[in-house]
């Protein structure tokens, strides 16, 4: 029976956490939570509603907003599509103009080039050689018809953060709608959406140690009278989002985010010691170079560029389990927009590796990670 490799793609998905999986038990066969949360003629459907309304608030607890303002998609994606798209088809007015990166997530990129392909004037911003949106980029790129402004919170191939506490009050006070991708964000750093001005967050489970096919929108009070909905049928979560809801998912990613807000501190600084562990063994290596900024990043996400000819993610796949690229641009076999928008070569961004580490990293991961790069730059 063969081994799997020691795991380092915790940003392209985690493991569901066993504590999740025993909650979203409860909602499947005869005698759980089956009832369509919709039809609130019965008990079953009520205890189902009750089920959805608690995943809400502990969703809702974690990064610091009311409850009714979390919509549920399918995922970060579709909450991506839902803001951008839904904000876009508000569009009445001269405000048309979107702002966003060169190195957002894939649903954002290729969501906002549709738009871009449909007539609405884009901005795309270009990150430093750090892999930072810095706040005057921003500053200098909005105009009187800027309508959205769509930036990461944390980079999924990078780890590097966005400063969208001061983006997103320069959005505000030019009257724009913020929308940030936290996909990679949330469990990792502490979220007060009462607090930031951000008026529209995507969210995923998966992410997190909770079921695939699940995700969150948060909609804030300035975003809610412009969004439109993009699936239609029966005019389910407040209008937004139509479809009988998941409760095993829902319950799924309300468990997960529970148990973050739980154990995000005690969690972050073991990572965090893991991580430096990892990066300072790594960088010690010939020929490897951190990709993004050293300091203004999650410890959870460390990108490499490995100065070897013929290194890549697949040789060393029997060993440790890592991505080349995020798996958004692994689905198109391309190479990764993201390091080739710092100024990496083709060749560079083939040899660069993302290693992310999440709750079940241990410190013997970590030095099996080490010597086994070690060892194939040797050779």
């Amino acid at each position: 029976m063969s081994t799997l490799p020691c795991y380092f793609d915790y940003a392209a998905t985690t493991p569901v956490d066993d504590r999740v999986i025993q909650a979203m038990v409860t909602c499947l066969g005869r005698e759980g939570t089956f009832g369509n949360p919709a039809s609130s003629s019965h008990g079953y459907g009520n205890q189902a509603r009750q089920a959805v309304e608690l995943a809400r608030r502990q969703v809702a607890e974690l990064v610091g907003c009311g409850a009714e303002s979390i919509i549920w998609t399918s995922g970060a994606t579709e909450s991506n599509n839902l803001a951008i798209k839904g904000i876009a088809q508000s569009a009445k007015g001269p405000r048309r103009h979107f702002i966003t990166s060169r190195i957002e997530h894939k649903a954002v990129v290729d969501t906002v080039s549709q738009l871009e392909q449909a007539g609405f004037p884009v901005t795309w911003l270009e990150p430093d050689r750090q892999g930072l949106i810095q706040p005057e980029a921003v500053r200098q790129a909005l105009r009187e018809d800027t309508l959205l402004v769509s930036l990461m919170m944390v980079n999924n191939e990078l780890g590097t953060l966005t400063d969208i506490a001061a983006i997103g009050e320069l959005v505000r006070e030019h009257g724009a709608i913020f929308h940030v991708d936290a996909a990679q964000g949330a469990g990792k750093l502490a979220i007060d959406l009462n607090t930031l001005a951000v008026d529209l967050m995507s969210f995923s489970a998966h992410k997190i140690y909770g079921p695939k096919g699940i995700g969150a929108l948060y909609v804030g009070d300035r975003a809610r009278p412009l969004l439109e909905a993009q699936i239609h049928g029966g005019g389910h979560e407040q209008g937004f989002r139509s479809g009988t809801l998941a409760t095993h998912q829902i319950v799924g990613m309300g468990s997960a985010y529970a148990l973050a807000s739980a154990e995000m501190v005690e969690e972050v600084q073991r990572i965090s010691v893991l991580s430096a562990q990892l990066r300072e063994g790594l960088l010690q290596l010939p020929g490897v170079s951190l990709n993004g900024d050293p300091l203004q990043r999650v410890p959870h996400t460390l990108n490499i560029c490995v100065d070897k000819a013929g290194f890549n993610a697949l040789s060393l796949a029997g060993d440790i389990a890592v991505s080349s690229t995020s798996a958004c641009n692994s689905a198109s076999s391309g190479a990764s927009h993201v390091l080739l928008a710092l100024g990496l070569t083709q060749a560079q961004a083939g040899s660069s590796l993302r290693l992310s580490l999440g709750r079940y990293t241990q410190a013997a991961d970590v030095e099996k990670a080490i010597a086994v790069i070690a060892q194939r730059l040797s050779s």
